[in-house]
This record gives C-alpha cells, sequence and structure tokens, in this order.
C-alpha cells in the first residue's frame, strides 16, 4: 500500500512552514568560517544569554530524572516577574507550543481563526495543522491594525481566536491600550502574543488577564533572555482554561535543561534587561544609519529589529549580496510585503558593518 494515501488532506495541501536556518548550515553555504558571519535574519538577541546559565547548567544533577510536569518552581518565579498569578501561568516549549496548544483546546475542523497579516507565520501554520479556517484582515499601509475591519470580520466570521501580536512581527508596531480594549469587547479568545514587549516603549499586558475571561498573553525567554536555543516559553490564561490546557499538554514540556536556564535567567534578570537596553541604543543609531541610505525606508519600530521597504531596486538581489559579504538579513516577498527586507539589530561593530556594506550597494 501508498502510505501517502492514509495522510489528512488537509496535511498534505497546507504549505509548510520556512524557517531560518541553522548558522552552521549557513557557513557551510556560504563557504565563510562562523566568525566572519553576522547573523541579522532571525531577531535573536546578539549578545546571548546570562552567563550565570552556564554555571547553573554545569551545577545541575537532575538531567536522568524527567521534569516536573506542571513547572511549579518556574511559574513561581515568573509569578514574581510578571505581577501574575502563578495559578495562571503556563510554560512551553517555546511560545509556538502554547500557539500550538491554545488551536488545539479551541478548534475542531473547519472552525475560524482571525490573523491580521503581515504578522508572525506561526498563526497561520497553526491553523492548517489544527485543521482550522484562516480570516485575515490586513494591517493598513504603515502596519496598523484596522480595528474597524476586525470588527466587522469577527461578527461575519465569528473565529474562535484572533491573534494579535503586540510589538508586531515583522515591522515593530504596538497596538493601543483602547484598540485592544475594543478587541476584547467582542466575542472572542484574542491572543496577545508580546514576544518583543521587553524592547518596547509600553507597558506589557500580562496584567490584564485578570480583567479580561477572554484574554491570552504570550511571551518568550528567546528575545530578551537570549535562550532562542532552548526553546521556553510563556502564557497567562483565564483561571478556567488552565485546566483544559494541562490536560492535552505534553507531560514534559520544558525540559531540565531549559527549566534551569529560564530560572537563572530571572535571577539575572537586571544583567539580561541591560543587554535589552544595549539593543534599544542600537536600534536608534541603526535606524538612523538605515535613514540615510537612499534606497531604503525603514519602519518605526518597538523590538530589535527594523523592516525596511527597497526602493528602486529588487530586494531579494539585496539580500543576497548581503549574504556574499557574510550578513545575513530576512527578505520578504509576498503579499503586503514585496521588496521588504528586514535586519535585526546586531552589536555595534555588526550593525557598522551591515551600514557600511548597504552604503557600498
Amino acid at each position: 500500500m501508498n502510505p501517502l494515501t492514509l495522510i489528512r488532506p488537509d496535511i498534505a495541501e497546507m504549505e509548510g512552514y520556512t524557517p531560518i536556518l541553522p548558522f552552521d548550515v549557513l557557513s557551510k553555504q556560504l563557504g565563510l568560517p562562523p566568525d566572519e558571519i553576522i547573523k541579522l535574519d532571525a531577531n535573536e538577541n546578539p549578545y546571548g544569554p546570562s552567563p550565570k546559565i552556564y554555571e547553573a547548567l554545569a551545577a545541575e544533577t537532575d538531567y536522568h530524572i524527567y521534569p516536573d510536569p506542571s513547572n511549579t518552581r518556574l511559574r513561581v518565579a515568573m509569578s514574581t516577574f510578571l505581577g501574575v498569578d502563578a495559578n495562571l501561568l503556563m510554560m512551553g516549549h517555546g511560545a509556538d507550543e502554547l500557539i500550538d496548544l491554545i488551536m488545539r483546546l479551541f478548534l475542531a475542523a473547519g472552525d475560524g481563526v482571525l490573523s491580521c497579516p503581515p504578522t508572525f507565520g506561526m498563526y497561520k501554520f497553526g491553523t492548517a495543522v489544527n485543521n482550522g479556517r484562516l480570516h485575515t484582515v490586513p494591517r493598513r499601509p504603515d502596519f496598523s491594525v484596522d480595528i474597524t475591519a476586525v470588527v466587522e470580520a469577527v461578527h461575519r466570521h465569528q473565529p474562535k481566536l484572533l491573534f494579535i501580536t503586540s510589538p508586531n512581527n515583522p515591522d515593530g508596531s504596538v497596538i493601543p491600550d483602547a484598540e485592544l480594549e475594543t478587541l476584547l469587547a467582542l466575542p472572542t479568545i484574542v491572543v496577545l502574543d508580546e514576544a518583543y514587549i521587553a524592547f518596547a516603549d509600553a507597558p506589557s499586558r500580562f496584567s490584564w488577564v485578570t480583567a479580561h475571561e477572554n484574554l491570552i498573553v504570550l511571551g518568550t525567554f528567546s528575545k530578551w533572555a537570549g535562550l532562542a536555543g532552548l526553546r521556553v516559553g510563556y502564557g497567562a490564561f483565564p483561571a478556567a482554561l488552565i485546566p483544559h490546557l494541562r490536560k492535552i499538554k505534553q507531560p514534559y514540556n520544558i525540559n531540565v535543561a531549559g527549566t534551569t536556564a529560564a530560572l537563572a535567567s530571572l535571577a539575572d534578570a537586571d544583567y539580561l534587561m541591560g543587554n535589552v537596553d544595549k539593543i534599544i541604543t542600537e536600534r536608534e543609531r541603526l535606524m538612523a544609519g538605515l535613514q540615510a541610505i537612499p534606497y531604503l525606508e525603514p519602519y518605526p519600530s518597538q523590538t530589535n529589529f527594523i523592516l525596511c521597504r527597497v526602493i528602486g531596486r529588487d530586494a531579494g538581489q539585496l539580500k543576497a549580496q548581503l549574504a556574499q559579504k557574510g550578513i545575513l538579513i530576512r527578505y520578504f516577498n509576498k503579499t503586503g510585503m514585496r521588496d521588504h527586507v528586514r535586519m535585526s539589530v546586531g552589536k555595534m561593530g555588526e550593525n557598522g558593518r551591515l551600514l557600511a556594506e548597504l552604503a557600498k550597494i
């Protein structure tokens, strides 16, 4: 028999997610040693994690023991960090796992999900994997959310879930409080993804969960704490949802190394927030430099990256030219994002080299 005939038809036809290649693969593809590559294509923290996590990982002795399925110590530490009751928190193997769990909890075949592209691609991917139906309300040209259109779409399509990223990826814009309040008045679950909130000149809305029974807020250690490689995410949920989420999550989803590193990061949060401040300072310097490049139009950003429209030349070719110099950036070529590139904010020397190469092209 042909096993392909037994695959779910919707999975057989769906478009896969395109991840960023790992550093060693990119090094081989470019024919350049790793120390000559500047990786600015995946919004990673250039300073990496706290040095204290290496001490904590070396001192950990329970790698042969299954981790706590309830992530109790980590949730208690996160409660202090976020100012949210530990009983409202859940940890995930990255925020991506929590997105998938939310969809599995709510979606039956054909149920609706509403998203506002251009935005994080995992919402589209997760909806397809969970056999949902994706409805979209495109953002305005300045990437702000078209609130009126979203309200109309919710009433028309009756989606169970509405995903909003703030600050948004790939442009870095933040949704205002009043607009978020309007969305929370709608008959749907609002999932607010705050992966980049540490870099924003705006407060987190994690505390809002206690006042809104239809709000979920997600965060991650990948960006502010530099733990992208260990995959530790977190979310605050209405209390009524927690027992059902625990039923469907993998029992040991956060491994011992991830838990240990996350706890060490929280204990050294002041150091890590110092790195966040450095990234914000460099973001402003990089923004000024990009504004001086005549063929680039950078958008305002509240994140650790800057999106640019490429004017009068091919954005894909620009990405390729920089790659030949060992500088990796992200290229977008899809609806609403033609001829755009995105640069993560690197260290001062990395950003300086990027700007110098852009000026030469």
